[in-house]
């Protein structure tokens, strides 16, 4: 009797969620993640279909797990907003990151940027940036077709996807959202929520005085209403009462007429 033997089972592929890299070389580096990151998250909060994330491994080909890169910030139109430890292609409709943004520090080599610039190119990104805040300058790539083409000028320039515009300065880079607002820092963030706090509340005490002083308004119509009442009951009082000493005075001389007097002889 041949006994069969059990088939080999192909082993699980495990995909980290962490490439053991730390998310950024120096507090510069991971300020601009942080800021580009969170502006991204306000810019499209009520949209659902935005996935924007950070220092997120994104995996590409299905049982592959080398293949991989882990975007300073990206975003995903068409997938639903939602935590996850990577971004398994496969599982997201196949839909691959349209943005990308890397934040450059004295630790990335030009050869790492090339291996990175290929990959997105490869995968299927839209848009690339890059920026190095210690040089103030900002590359950018368009895809075109098959391939990732450079921006010619990136001062002023729309993001096609995003509609941000990017504006270098001669200290930093701005990014204005298509409504016009800045990106901010979360420090300036908060500073703007308390300026706007500290106005609100300027306002509702301003509202309180104007509802004060319309009381007081009313109140002082209504005390001249009372006094004016007061005046007119007291007339009339008076009335009434002339009225009665006429009556009195009309009464008086007709006793006198009835009792054979004239009293015009008085």
């Amino acid at each position: 009797m041949i006994q069969q033997l059990p088939a080999e089972t192909a082993p699980e592929i495990i995909y980290p969620d962490s490439d053991g890299q730390p998310m950024a070389d120096n507090t510069k580096q991971f300020r601009w993640i942080v800021v580009i990151k969170e502006n991204l998250e306000i810019l499209f909060a009520n949209v659902d279909n935005v996935l924007i994330a950070g220092d997120m491994l994104w995996y590409p080909v299905q049982g592959n797990n080398t293949i991989r890169t882990a975007p300073d910030a990206m975003v995903v139109f068409g997938r639903p907003k939602g935590d996850r430890g990577s971004y398994k292609q496969w599982e997201e409709d196949n839909i691959p990151p349209q943005v990308v943004f890397e934040i450059l520090s004295p630790g990335n080599r030009a050869t790492k940027m090339l291996q990175k610039t290929l990959f997105y190119q490869r995968y299927g990104v839209e848009e690339y940036y890059v920026y190095d805040p210690d040089e103030i300058e900002l590359t950018g790539f368009t895809r075109s077709g098959d391939w990732l083409e450079p921006i010619e000028a990136m001062n002023r320039w729309i993001s096609p996807r995003l509609g941000i515009r990017f504006e270098l300065k001669q200290d930093t880079l701005e990014i204005y959202r298509p409504d016009g607002q800045k990106f901010l820092t979360p420090v300036e963030l908060d500073q703007l929520r308390e300026q706007e706090r500290q106005r609100a509340e300027q306002e509702r005490q301003r509202a309180e005085q104007e509802r004060q002083r319309a009381e007081d308004a009313i109140a002082s119509l209504e005390q001249e209403r009372q006094r004016a009442d007061d005046a007119i009951s007291s007339l009339e009082q008076e009335r009434i009462l002339r009225q009665q000493e006429q009556q009195r005075y009309q009464a008086l001389i007709e006793q006198l007429r009835q009792q054979g007097i004239d009293p015009e002889q008085f």
